[in-house]
């Protein structure tokens, strides 16, 4: 299953970012291009596991001014370098599917493959963190017990995810589904589109 070969790199994804834990690492793909999907994977739950701790970094109450401005400039670019994989993970399954003629009862549905494994990459880090909160051993029993409660449901929407995703893509190249890629269409990074850019010009 798809799935299987993404969660486990989300996975390794994850580990190895944890071994340094710093926002500033240097990033290296563990895949070449020529691995197009895992590559596409590998560097897909790099930019989520750097934004997620950029949101940790950002909520600090004694952060200053200054570096709060800076990043939520960076939080700003990694949001556009999320969205661009989504569409190059969609491009890699039209490619993928392009010879699939659908079936004249096919439907199309109600996300793309990428977005959905958009959101399984986020919950791996969900789960990683998770599982630290419920095995700290300097948080009380009750954290603890609070946490482990949590991460049994997030590990079931785990398994309920991407059985959804290896299902939509099964139905995808039987032809019973069909796939559309809508650009995101950003408009605050825009400087036609957003008013207090344009303005500036």
């Amino acid at each position: 299953m798809f799935t299987s070969k993404a969660n486990k790199i989300f996975q390794d994804v994850i580990e190895k970012y944890h071994v340094i834990n710093s926002v500033a690492q240097p990033f290296e793909n563990a895949y070449s291009k020529t691995d197009l999907i895992e590559h596409l994977l590998y560097r897909k739950c790099w930019i989520d596991t750097v934004q997620w701790h950029y949101e940790d970094i950002i909520r600090d109450p004694q952060i200053e001014p200054v570096a709060a401005l800076n990043l939520k400039r960076k939080i700003d670019a990694s949001n556009q370098d999320r969205t661009d994989m989504v569409e190059y993970i969609d491009s890699y399954f039209l490619e993928k599917y392009k010879d699939v003629t659908p079936k004249a009862n096919a439907t199309i549905n109600t996300e793309s493959p990428a977005w959905g494994i958009d959101r399984l990459s986020i919950l791996a880090l969900k789960i990683y963190h998770m599982n630290e909160e419920a095995t700290r051993t300097d948080a009380s029993d009750g954290h603890r017990a609070a946490c482990k409660v949590k991460l049994d449901v997030l590990l079931e929407q785990r398994v309920d995810l991407s059985t959804a995703i290896d299902t939509l893509l099964y139905d995808i190249e039987s032809g019973d589904k069909y796939m559309k890629v809508y650009k995101q269409m950003k408009m605050y990074n825009d400087d036609e589109l957003n008013p207090v850019l344009r303005g500036q010009k």
